[in-house]
């Protein structure tokens, strides 16, 4: 696998993950999102470093989507048409893969072999929670009397 970088699409892998979501219909995508976070988030103990690859590149595409995230996908890292609406749920369980991502169990959190790519990855991947975390502005209601 190579990774020349410490963002969510900085390897291989995660460049064949959004690769894979180029050209294919709405509910294809929220599926692939979907299987890649729930792989990781309903894993067993050990987590396989290459689905958590997938996750991370999963999550930071569900959290760019969220009005006002910090998260920004250029146009060659994600697929070639705009995301559709994504469901609620896919941020919640994003949340839970990348908590997972984040453990003690995650072969990707320890594979790092610099500590300052690891700090720099940790903080990429903890800058994705945030925006994961944000409540969406745009679902409120202002009832004013």
């Amino acid at each position: 696998m190579g990774t020349w970088g410490t963002g969510p699409f900085d390897s291989d892998l995660a460049g064949d993950f959004t690769d894979g979501l180029r050209g294919l219909a709405s509910q294809q995508i929220i599926s692939a999102l979907e299987e890649a976070l729930r792989r990781v988030a309903e894993s067993g103990p050990r987590i396989d470093s290459g689905d958590e690859v997938e996750a991370v590149a999963a999550a930071a595409l569900v959290a760019s989507q969220i009005p006002g995230s910090k998260v920004v996908i250029s146009c060659e890292d994600g697929p070639d048409e705009p995301l559709p609406q994504l469901p609620a749920p896919l941020r919640a369980l994003a949340r839970l893969a990348l908590h997972r991502v984040l453990g003690d169990e995650s072969e990707l959190a320890k594979g790092w072999v610099d500590s300052s790519d690891a700090t720099e990855w940790r903080q990429e991947v903890q800058l994705i929670l945030q925006a994961l975390g944000q409540r969406d502005h745009s679902q409120c209601t202002n009832h004013a009397s």
